[in-house]
Order: C-alpha cells, then sequence, then structure tokens
C-alpha cells in the first residue's frame, strides 16, 4: 500500500513521499501530491532497491514535462523523519524559484573551461526568469555519483566558476552496498556523472553545514597513499589498518562501519577540521577512504560529542538567524545515522528534523562551498515569503 506522508505547502515549497515498491504506484503517488499549475521543478532523492529504469520511466509519465532532478540514497529524510525504502521529493512553485539545471556526464575532464560556461549559462537562465537578482539570491545544489572519486576536482572547479554564489550537496549512494550510486537528469539515471541545480528564490535562504566532532591529540600522518583510488596503505610508516585499529583499541578485524563512524580522522585546514571517513578495511591492511587523501597530509583523530545535542542546537541556530523554516533540504552523512541507529536515537532525531521541516537524503560524502567532507549534516534551509510580496 503506498504511504504518502505528510505534505506542506509554505512559501512555495510542496513536498510528499512514498515507500511503495513499484515504481508506477510510487510515482503516481508522489504525482497526485506534489502537481498544480505552479509546479516549475521537483527535486526527488530514492532509494537504490527500485529498479531505476523502470523508476525514470515512471517519473517520466507521471510528471510530463515538468522539470526534474534527483539521485539515489543511502537513506531518505521524509517529512516524517528518517526512512528507507522510499522516495521523498519537492516541488517548487515556479512563481517562488526559478530553477535551472545541468549535467556533467565526464567527471574526469570537467575543468575550468568546462565549468564556467556552465556556470554563465545557468545564470543566464534564472536571469531570464527575472523572479530576484541572481547573484544576490541564488545558491547551487550539487549532486554527484557518490563512487566517481571525482568529488574534489569537480567540486573546486565549480566553486571557481561560481565566484561568490553558495553551494552545497551530497554525493549519492546505494543503500551502503558501496556498488552503483546514480544522479536522475533528462529522464534517466547515469553513473560517474554530476547533476548542477542552480536557486534563484525572492525566499530568504542560508547554506549550512555542521558536525558533531572534536579534536584530540593523536595524529597520525599518510605515509604511502593509492591516490587514485582514496586507498591509505600506511600511516606513520606501518599498515595502516593496523596503526587506525591500535588507535581505537581493537583487533583490524573488528573494523566495521560503526566504528569508523565512532572514530573519523580529519585534515585541519584554515582553522578549521575537515572529516575524511574510512570507508572500508581492504584485504591487503589498507585504508579505503570517502575523500581525497594525499602523502603527507596529518590526520587528527576525532571523537564524537553528542550528536542529537548537535543537531538541535544547529536547528535552533537556524532558526533564529531565518525564523521559522518553511523547509530544509538536507544532505546528512550516512554515518551520521548509522551513529544514531547504534545508539537507539533515531526515532528522537527524526523528530527534530520533523519539526524543522527538513526532508533529504543520507549521503556517502557531503559538498560545501566547493569542499567534499565527510560525517557532517550539510544543507540549505528556507525562510518565510517577505510580508506582502505576493
Amino acid at each position: 500500500m503506498t504511504s504518502v506522508m505528510d505534505s506542506f505547502r509554505v512559501s512555495g515549497l510542496l513536498t510528499a513521499a512514498s515507500n511503495h515498491p513499484e515504481p508506477e504506484h510510487a510515482a503516481t503517488a508522489l504525482a497526485n501530491a506534489l502537481c498544480h499549475e505552479q509546479l516549475g521543478f521537483v527535486l526527488f532523492f530514492c532509494s537504490a532497491e527500485y529498479p531505476l529504469a523502470a523508476l525514470a520511466e515512471a517519473l517520466g509519465n507521471a510528471f510530463g514535462d515538468i522539470a526534474m532532478s534527483g539521485c539515489t540514497t543511502a537513506g531518505e529524510i521524509t517529512p516524517q523523519g528518517y526512512d528507507r525504502g522510499a522516495v521523498v521529493a519537492i516541488g517548487f512553485d515556479r512563481r517562488v524559484f526559478a530553477v535551472e539545471t545541468a549535467l556533467v556526464d565526464d567527471l574526469d575532464h570537467f575543468d575550468l573551461t568546462r565549468a564556467q560556461p556552465l556556470v554563465d549559462g545557468l545564470l543566464e537562465r534564472c536571469r531570464q526568469q527575472a523572479l530576484a537578482p541572481v547573484n544576490e539570491h541564488s545558491f547551487v545544489l550539487t549532486l554527484l555519483d557518490g563512487l566517481s572519486s571525482r568529488e574534489e576536482q569537480v567540486l573546486a572547479t565549480l566553486d571557481a566558476a561560481l565566484g561568490r554564489i553558495p553551494s552545497f550537496g551530497g554525493s549519492a549512494g546505494d543503500d551502503n552496498h558501496l556498488t552503483h550510486t546514480h544522479v536522475y537528469a533528462d529522464r534517466r539515471f547515469h553513473t560517474h556523472s554530476a547533476v548542477v541545480i542552480m536557486l534563484n528564490t525572492r525566499l530568504p535562504f542560508e547554506v549550512f553545514s555542521t558536525h558533531h566532532l572534536e579534536p584530540l591529540a593523536h595524529k597520525l600522518v599518510v605515509t604511502d597513499v593509492d591516490r587514485e583510488q582514496r586507498r591509505v596503505l600506511e600511516l606513520n610508516g606501518l599498515p595502516a589498518a593496523e596503526v587506525y585499529a591500535a588507535l581505537v583499541g581493537c583487533s583490524v578485524e573488528a573494523l566495521t562501519p560503526q566504528v569508523f563512524a565512532q572514530h573519523p580522522l580529519a585534515v585541519h585546514l584554515c582553522g578549521q577540521h575537515y572529516i575524511r571517513s574510512i570507508q572500508r578495511v581492504n584485504d591487503d591492511g589498507s585504508l579505503s577512504f570517502y575523500c581525497a587523501v594525499e602523502t603527507g597530509i596529518v590526520l587528527t583523530a576525532m571523537r564524537p560529542t553528542p550528536l542529537l545535542s548537535n543537531l538541535e542546537s544547529m536547528l535552533s541556530r537556524v532558526q533564529q538567524r531565518l525564523g521559522a523554516t518553511a523547509m530544509i533540504i538536507g544532505c546528512d552523512c550516512f554515518l551520521r545515522r548509522l551513529a544514531l541507529e547504534s545508539m537507539q536515537q533515531i526515532d528522537q532525531a527524526s523528530v527534530l528534523l520533523r519539526q524543522s521541516r527538513v526532508v533529504g537524503f543520507n549521503t556517502y560524502g557531503e559538498q560545501h562551498h566547493g569542499m567534499h567532507v565527510n560525517q557532517t549534516f550539510t544543507g540549505v534551509a528556507f525562510g518565510a515569503l517577505p510580508t506582502g510580496s505576493g
């Protein structure tokens, strides 16, 4: 039976979700909840358990000519909180949002000569809709193939082209299988690709990022690395998995995603700690990371502070600055979700997300102002339409 979650429509934003396993039923339920005369764009996040070709066809049939973008997930955030096996979607009213998109289907060769015309084209198409001055009232959301290992290069290049326009985003997941991740554009799902979405709006908004981790005194130096594969062979001149296991106080065989979530590492740049999460232990004793790693970098051991308190504080601060939020689009690292599940706090977190009208997905990596990071909650919050704006 299709379950369409409670939806809300505030300031040109409408959201709905379905956990029906059949693509046609799920797509029809979403279209019934979201479609109206002024619907201009739909953003969705879906479980990778769906048959994606069938889902793409069903969404195209249900929404017709409405522009759509999306990606697969490592878990969904619906209007009711955390979920799995679902598809959640946001509808944007064309009277409040001008939305333009571009597909990057060759991540390996995405350089500034490609990024600048892409950004200029998005800006010009938004400008033609004349909703709000584009340089002051626009931001970019990027969705990337979470297993492409190209996030750092693509994001740095895109950030250079965007200049002062803020950006955030997330890397697509596949329900923690780490095998196939997809982004959606032009009515089908793509691998080794990215979708760049520019939103221009009359709503006040804030792009933000937070994490619940603090540094310890322990330092690890990367002394041997397979850069292309994001694989650390040695730490402090010794096999990487052995060094890390000794640091956290367990055997190499006991290293699991839950351990990685509780004992992350970070690189210290410009006064900030940027998390570099471990993906897995390899048979040769190396460690694969979700973010880029280089020979010679110093990794700082981190420890978690209360995650729920951090989430509540972040949501409170955003609301203090914007007022009551109309909606928050959130990109939440799947390792944070694993930590909440291990502490049996997932229901409490869902209440906080529901109260602040958060929708989004669990990612294989988060993006904030051109940086690729892990174990963060990153997103954009929308305030209410100014009084008298119509």
